[in-house]
């Protein structure tokens, strides 16, 4: 894989998002958003201004925990929107500096999950061929460590992992797909369900770095 500019990744993604949000009325940003279903649309945004601020602050250096998220979406509890959307644009900049220094994945990944999580719950897919998808695809799936040997075919390259002995079990996705259930925003059932060459039973357990969701997520 080509090394990534982290920054630039971000910084693209939370482009769109920012003009997704935008453009959109009380009614939308007040939706539940099904692959995180405590929060609505406004909650996401919330987190992923208070996680730059966080960061930039040097209050937090690791992904935050479920109480600092949730004292995270309180922050902005009440504030406009455009004034959420106005305080990650400032923060911002710096935020990307740090992640792109570091080679920190963490808020790019996220990022990229919350855009995914927000255009399903709003109805507007989008965006699943970008950089940003390409790129994290490549690097979870690189990350995931399986029992026995599996190989995972996209679009454009294929993967092989874990064990080198014995023939290894398939799975034909795509670079979105991998990126969505790798980060939990499929059920057991979806999993179940891929294109998988014959019974997945060993590695279901083993796809995800969190979830599997509770629930089919239908994007």
């Amino acid at each position: 894989m080509p090394e990534a500019d982290l920054a630039r990744l971000y910084r693209d993604t939370r482009q769109r998002v920012a003009g997704l949000l935008g453009g959109m009325g009380g009614p939308a940003l007040a939706a539940n958003v099904p692959a995180c279903p405590r929060w609505s649309v406004r909650d996401v945004l919330a987190h992923l201004t208070a996680v730059a601020e966080d960061v930039v602050a040097g209050r937090l250096s690791r992904p935050p925990s479920e109480d600092e998220t949730a004292v995270q979406v309180r922050r902005f509890d009440g504030r406009p929107v455009a004034d959420v959307l106005a305080a990650w644009a400032a923060i911002a900049p710096r935020f990307e500096e740090l992640i792109g220094a570091a080679r920190s994945w963490p808020g790019v990944i996220d990022v990229a999950s919350h855009e995914q999580d927000i255009r399903g719950a709003v109805g507007q897919p989008g965006a699943r061929d970008s950089d940003v998808v390409w790129h994290v695809a490549g690097y979870l799936l690189s990350r995931l460590r399986p029992p026995v040997p599996l190989r995972v075919v996209v679009e454009d390259a294929e993967f092989r992992l874990g064990p080198d002995s014995g023939p290894p079990l398939t799975l034909t996705t795509t670079r979105f797909e991998a990126f969505r259930w790798r980060m939990g925003r499929r059920s057991r059932d979806q999993l179940a369900a891929l294109g998988w060459s014959a019974d997945p039973a060993p590695v279901i357990d083993h796809l995800v770095v969190f979830g599997p969701a509770a629930c089919d997520v239908i994007e």
